[in-house]
């Protein structure tokens, strides 16, 4: 699939253009990851990563980027010992889970009509 989609893109100055946006739009449909506490879900199938094919699976990158990051590293440190337990309960930090999935979602959303716009002037200006 990808190797026949870069031939369609063709060498011009916005052949990177094309290929960026509908690289975007065909990734769409796959559903997104969320942000939960284990604590407050009791089926634990619910952990799995589909696409790895691991039963648990947590995720999480450079705490300077995202404050659900930040939670993550805080939780792991605690649960290794190496730091004073949080002192949030679960439903607390579900909440902030839930917080964080909605902004998520928002930041997505706007990328996603930002991307329709410059298609859209892309096609108008190309016709």
């Amino acid at each position: 699939f990808q190797k026949s989609l870069n031939e369609t893109f063709g060498a011009d100055k916005y052949s990177e253009a094309r290929k960026e946006v509908l690289t975007n739009m065909f990734s769409r449909p796959m559903q997104m990851a969320l942000y939960f506490c284990t604590g407050v879900l009791e089926d634990e199938t619910l952990f799995r990563h589909y696409a790895l094919n691991v039963p648990f699976y947590t995720h999480f990158t450079s705490p300077i980027r995202r404050y659900a990051d930040v939670i993550v590293h805080r939780l792991l440190s605690a649960s290794l010992g190496a730091s004073p337990p949080i002192k949030m309960d679960k439903e607390a930090i579900q909440k902030q889970a839930d917080h964080c999935n909605d902004r998520k979602m928002a930041s997505k959303r706007v990328q996603e009509l930002s991307t329709d716009l410059f298609f859209s002037i892309f096609v108008r200006v190309r016709a």
